[in-house]
């Protein structure tokens, strides 16, 4: 891509029109002025910011393609992990793009309103829609033959997460439920195969009550009969959860490597390290900029904060040099450009990395596992395992923007966590060296700025089973300055 010629053509083409719609893959759209999209030029990349739903987004533009006026671009962040390809429609033809997403979706929730009918008789619909809120969940209703009315949600985007669905159909029967005509006593979720294993272990997680007004019905494929059957299993009952056999905990090679140690002591109070299959990753307050992997005998080292890394050597010393510097210019409370990507950037990975430093600044009871993060790497997406001096497991989620489905997160993070306690796995590993680890079921620390708690998070907090013992916790809104917990409530479910 020939990076002026970028610039320039794209800059055109969004001056050329002062609103546009944002499309994302999924279909999810938001409408812009022109002034709320940047374009800029930085180390010899392309970098797009924009404002959506989720707050001022910056990517990195790897291609773009501009075609009757409509603008595609394929963006990456997060070193590659993350990807999107967004497309700007301009809002007179804005309409066009968004029926057309609008009208696929639909006419996969009324294929699956047919299916419901079709397989219970005397059946009649009564309703098929999307949802206002993202319009990627199909909402049906239907009446069966003892004339009581169904709710029934399914994702017809097909990128929802278990939390996604659950979170979505708790929330849509509260309301269904204060209708003074026609309440409706049960909502269905229909899923497919892998989604809804992992569903089905989730929505055990429930309390009692809302395990019986959600259910969890799989959408089953019959490739020969080319059809689809909609089938229910019993629910897992709560105390079934641990029949399952927990995953083998693979740890890492966490031997430090001479190049680490000495990029580690360019800046010791800020950047921490990573253990990984293939060597070790460092991060500055949380943002991966190096990785260093041993080779033969030898230990080379790729930097960079996008998914194109520079070996470093000679060369490229400078520039390795140059990064550094500017993570120290920006990622830091005090940066003279909060927009700046080094500011913006994995803001819940500098959250850990506080935290990771001194963990009592959050409960002076705690002991972090000295080889959290290879067990991390293992354990999937868990933000931090800690132990309490009583010998309790403890749970860390971790967020820094509002998120709905935080506390269904932390529960299924319980799940896996509490399976390989209960299987004598984690004590096998030592994953906290030779402390004793309780005979007692594990704890779930929730950490967020007061703001950042979504508002549906007290209400949503009820529905999980009361075996889970929850906090919350509160930080000051500048906890990159100096963290502080503000306040600690036990959340109470309903039982």
């Amino acid at each position: 891509m020939n990076f002026e010629n970028a610039i320039a053509e794209i800059a055109e083409l969004l001056a050329s029109g002062s609103e546009w719609l944002l499309i994302h893959s999924s279909g999810r759209a938001f409408a812009l002025k022109r002034d709320e999209i940047e374009i800029t030029f930085e180390r010899g990349k392309v970098i797009l910011g924009f404002l959506d739903e989720k707050g001022f987004q910056i990517w990195r533009i790897a291609d773009y393609k501009i075609e009757q006026e409509k603008l595609t671009l394929d963006l990456t962040r997060n070193f590659g992990r993350e990807r999107e390809r967004i497309k700007f429609v301009p809002r007179l033809s804005a309409k066009e793009s968004g029926a057309a997403i609008e009208l696929a979706r639909l006419e996969k929730a009324n294929q699956l309103a047919g299916l419901i009918i079709a397989e219970n008789p005397k059946s009649k619909l009564v309703r098929v829609a999307l949802n206002k809120e993202t319009g990627r969940f199909a909402r049906i209703i239907f009446e069966n033959a003892g004339r009581n009315q169904i709710a029934v949600l399914a994702d017809v985007s097909e990128i929802a997460a278990p939390e996604n669905l659950l979170t979505n159909a708790i929330l849509w029967f509260a309301e269904l439920q204060r209708r003074k005509k026609n309440p409706i006593n049960s909502v269905w979720i229909l899923a497919e195969k892998k989604l809804y294993k992992n569903l089905r272990k989730l929505h055990a997680l429930l309390g009692e009550n809302w395990q019986r007004n959600i259910l969890a019905k799989e959408i089953r494929r019959d490739t020969k009969a080319q059809k689809r059957e909609i089938a229910e299993s019993s629910p897992i009952a709560f105390g079934n959860l641990w029949r399952e056999k927990p995953p083998k905990i693979s740890l890492p090679n966490s031997e430090t490597s001479r190049t680490a140690n000495e990029i580690v002591k360019l800046a010791p109070e800020k950047i921490d390290r990573v253990f990984t299959r293939h060597g070790e990753t460092l991060r500055f307050f949380g943002l991966p900029f190096a990785r260093v992997r041993k080779i033969g005998d030898a230990e080379r080292v790729w930097f960079g904060t996008e998914r194109e890394k520079r070996i470093l050597n000679e060369t490229t010393r400078a520039e390795f040099f140059d990064l550094l510097e500017n993570l120290k210019t920006y990622r830091r409370s005090d940066s003279p450009n909060k927009r700046h990507e080094f500011y913006r950037l994995a803001p819940e990975a500098w959250l850990e990395a506080i935290l990771r430093r001194n963990i009592k600044l959050l409960d002076g009871n705690l002991i972090l596992s000295p080889i959290h993060n290879q067990f991390r790497h293992a354990a999937d997406k868990i933000d931090l395992l800690a132990l309490r001096t009583d010998g309790r497991l403890i749970v860390i989620e971790l967020k820094v923007e509002p998120d709905r489905e935080m506390i269904f997160q932390a529960a299924d993070y319980w799940r896996k966590i509490e399976l390989q306690r209960r299987g004598g796995n984690l004590r096998q590993a030592k994953i906290f060296g030779d402390l004793e680890i309780a005979d007692k079921p594990t704890l779930v620390y929730l950490v967020a700025p007061t703001l950042s708690f979504h508002r549906d998070f007290a209400f949503l907090s009820k529905t999980v089973a009361p075996q889970i013992e929850i906090y919350r916790f509160d930080l000051n809104e500048n906890w990159r300055e100096n963290l502080k917990v503000m306040k600690v409530l036990e959340v109470k479910s309903e039982k």
